[in-house]
């Protein structure tokens, strides 16, 4: 047999009442079928619950552990269930917002822009390299909306089941050192950093694929590649360890420049996903989505090299 909340709720009522006939009222069960519920209970858990006499039940050391599991776990999905409930039910408006992310320049601007426009509502993040992991968590309910990036054309995670809107499509530029050979130039050629070291943030998607092919396009291949952090790849780019790859958005770093890549063999689209079962989130999916373009051209004005190339490439940058 396995362990049901129902059994739970039977050790609590003996507990609370301290006698099997009390509990079998409380429970508006008979007696003997109470008793015989227990036996199958300490049965499944492998030993006595109560000693019982004529005065009454009194629980045993496995008794009090399971009691202590059960305060626990009762209240919990009571609370849940409740929120369940009052999630179905609640009108089509977003009182809190809970947002996923891959690591971004954009997640920290539409923060921004909800907690102003919305100062009564909560906002929380969540942050994971894995697209794939927050793709689970919006379709699992567990966040309202989710900003994330994906390769050139490739499919959104999950994309039968959840909602994406296209922000904004940006050129993958290259990082390098300020006082780099090529710092000064306006557009590199991919082949000129053949000889180079690179780092990169890692993901699950197809961007590293990508990245190798475009070099075999070039005519070379990679010496190696960091996969790390942000903060680790402008190190080791600013120390002369490699040079890097980042979104055309990438704000403004001292000792770091970036620079095009002739041709844009490689590309990134800015998404924002929610679930459309979600009657808040599908309310407030166009205000949020507003926010997101509007921190996309936030993140565009900082970086005077992105705003001047994406103005001589229409075909890149806002998505409306």
């Amino acid at each position: 047999m396995e362990l049901e909340l129902r059994h739970l709720r039977t050790v609590r009522a003996i507990v609370d009442t301290g006698s099997l006939t009390k509990a079998a009222a409380a429970l508006g069960l008979a007696q003997p079928a109470l008793s015989a519920q227990l036996r199958r209970i300490e049965k499944a858990l492998g030993g006595p619950l109560f000693d019982r006499d004529h005065t009454g039940a009194r629980p045993t050391p496995l008794g009090e552990l399971v009691l202590e599991r059960a305060r626990v776990v009762l209240p919990a999905v009571s609370e849940l269930q409740a929120e369940a409930v009052r999630f179905a039910n609640a009108p089509g408006t977003m009182e809190r917002f809970r947002l996923g992310g891959t690591h971004g320049p954009l997640l920290g601007g539409l923060v921004d822009r909800l907690a102003t426009a919305h100062p009564a509502a909560p906002v929380s993040t969540y942050t994971s390299w894995s697209v794939a992991e927050i793709a689970g968590q919006l379709v699992d309910g567990r966040l309202d909306f989710a900003l994330i990036g994906a390769c050139g054309e490739s499919p959104p995670p999950v994309a039968d089941r959840l909602t994406w809107q296209v922000v904004g499509v940006d050129p993958v530029f290259v990082m390098l050192p300020e006082n780099h050979p090529l710092a000064g130039a306006p557009e590199l050629e991919l082949s000129a950093l053949a000889d180079e070291c690179w780092a990169d943030v890692p993901g699950d998607g197809c961007f590293a694929d990508c990245f190798v092919a475009a070099c075999a396009r070039a005519g070379f291949s990679p010496v190696s590649v960091y996969e790390t952090d942000t903060v680790s790849v402008v190190h080791l780019v600013r120390v002369g360890r490699a040079v890097g790859l980042c979104r055309a958005t990438f704000p403004p770093t001292p000792g770091v420049v970036t620079r095009p890549i002739t041709g844009s063999p490689l590309s990134w689209r800015h998404l924002l996903g929610w679930h459309p079962r979600s009657a808040a989130a599908a309310a407030a999916a166009a205000s949020v989505g507003g926010h997101t373009r509007a921190a996309y051209a936030e993140a565009v004005e900082r970086s005077e090299s992105c705003a001047r190339w994406l103005a001589a490439h229409p075909r890149f940058g806002a998505v409306t």
